[in-house]
């Protein structure tokens, strides 16, 4: 049915990330298919990686080590954005394209008040991709 995930992933918060990255992975393994995960960084040192570089290999050891526990094929896909904060949306519409995904497992919050006036990035995934979306409340 589906022919690649793609999984957005924040390494500063993988655990809160939980419950979305293990059904992506059961999902991978109940269709046979790879999952890619994305992570979105900028060009400057970040707490999290001194440069793009660093970072690209902190994310593809992630996809490693969840490849090993889940027993599914992997990649890692590193999106750069100037300000990943207010980018993060188009990085990872753009990445769908990049990675041939054709099924987005994310993870999102329970929607607030804020969700009125900024949408959730699982929203805006789900609202403009042209594949499917789930959204995994964490």
């Amino acid at each position: 049915m589906f022919k690649r995930i793609m999984a957005p992933v924040d390494l500063a918060h993988v655990e809160r990330l939980r419950p979305a990255l293990d059904c992506a992975a059961d999902l991978a393994k109940h269709y046979n298919v790879p999952i890619s995960y994305v992570g979105v960084t900028s060009s400057a040192p970040s707490q999290l990686a001194h440069n793009p570089e660093e970072f690209r290999e902190k994310l593809g050891a992630f996809a490693e080590v969840e490849a090993a526990k889940h027993g599914v094929e992997t990649s890692a896909h590193t999106a750069i954005a100037h300000d990943p904060t207010t980018e993060i949306d188009d990085a990872l519409m753009r990445s769908i394209d990049e990675t041939g995904a054709d099924f987005v497992v994310m993870a999102s919050h329970v929607p607030n008040v804020m969700d009125h006036i900024w949408p959730s990035n699982g929203g805006k995934l789900a609202e403009h991709a042209k594949c499917s979306v789930m959204v995994v409340r964490a």
